[in-house]
C-alpha cells in the first residue's frame, strides 16, 4: 500500500492525474438490469478544472462515486495517477480516497453534532494526524473559506452559505489532488451560489488541485476549462 500512495506523489504538473476508460455501471431492479453508464471516458490534467453536464439520471453523480471511489463500475477503467483502481485492495482504496480525493456535495453533509472546526479537523484525525495540526490546518482552512468566524458553531447556527463553505473547508482538509463536486451550489439562492462558486475556483486554482464538477448550469459550466457531457449514459 505504501508503495502505491507514494508513487502517486512523484507526478509533474502536466501529468494526467484521472482516466476514465469505457466505464459502465449496471444496476438491477426488480431483477432487470438498468444500464446508468454506458461507456465512453475522458482524462483529467493537474490543476484543470471541468465541468461535467447532462440531463437529470443521465449517470452524472453516479460516474462521481465510481471516480470516488465510493462504489465499483460494473466494467471499463479508472486510473488515478496511471494506477489502475480495480487492481488494489479495499484498504488501499480506503487510503487513496482519504489522502488524494476530496468530496463536495449539494448538500453540505456536515456533521450536525460538531463544530465547523470539528467537522474540517475529521478528516485529518482519520488520516492520523495529530490534533493540534489537525486544529491549525482546519482554522488556516476555515479562514480561507471565510467561515473562521463560524469556527464554534454547530451546521445548525449556520447558514447555508455558511454551511457550503465548511463543507469545501472540509474537503479540502486532505490536500487532496482531484476534488470532486456533485451540484455543490444546487441547494443555494443565486447570490451564495456565485459566492460559493467563486470560493471553490479560487481555493482549487490557488491550491493547483484538479476540479471535476457536476452542474446543470451552464453558466458556471462555461467557467471551467473544459466541459464533459453525459448523454444516455455515454461520457463524452
Amino acid at each position: 500500500m505504501a508503495s502505491i500512495l507514494n508513487s502517486l506523489s512523484k507526478i509533474s504538473k502536466k501529468d494526467i492525474v484521472l482516466s476514465v476508460r469505457d466505464i459502465k455501471k449496471i444496476f438491477i431492479e426488480g431483477g432487470q438490469p438498468l444500464k446508468v453508464l454506458r461507456g465512453g471516458g475522458f482524462d483529467l490534467y493537474r490543476g484543470e478544472i471541468v465541468a461535467l453536464v447532462g440531463q437529470s439520471g443521465s449517470g452524472k453523480s453516479t460516474l462521481l462515486q465510481c471516480i470516488g471511489l465510493l462504489d465499483k463500475p460494473t466494467s471499463g477503467d479508472v486510473f488515478i495517477n496511471g494506477l489502475p483502481i480495480d487492481k488494489m485492495n479495499e484498504d488501499t482504496r480506503t487510503m487513496l480516497r482519504r489522502q488524494k480525493i476530496g468530496f463536495v456535495y449539494q448538500k453540505h453533509n456536515l456533521l450536525s453534532d460538531f463544530t465547523a472546526l470539528e467537522n474540517v479537523e475529521l478528516p485529518m484525525l482519520a488520516n492520523g494526524v495529530d490534533s493540534e495540526t489537525a486544529c491549525n490546518r482546519a482554522t488556516k482552512l476555515l479562514r480561507s473559506a471565510n467561515v473562521a468566524h463560524r469556527a464554534c458553531h454547530f451546521p445548525g447556527e449556520m447558514s447555508g452559505g455558511e454551511q457550503q463553505r465548511t463543507a469545501i473547508a472540509r474537503a479540502l482538509a486532505n490536500n487532496p489532488e482531484i476534488l470532486l463536486a456533485d451540484e455543490p451550489t444546487g441547494s443555494l439562492d443565486p447570490e451564495n451560489a456565485i459566492t460559493v462558486f467563486d470560493l471553490l475556483l479560487s481555493l482549487v486554482r490557488k491550491n493547483n488541485m484538479s476540479l471535476l464538477f457536476v452542474t446543470h448550469d451552464m453558466n458556471l459550466a462555461k467557467r471551467a476549462d473544459r466541459i464533459i457531457t453525459i448523454k444516455d449514459g455515454i461520457v463524452k
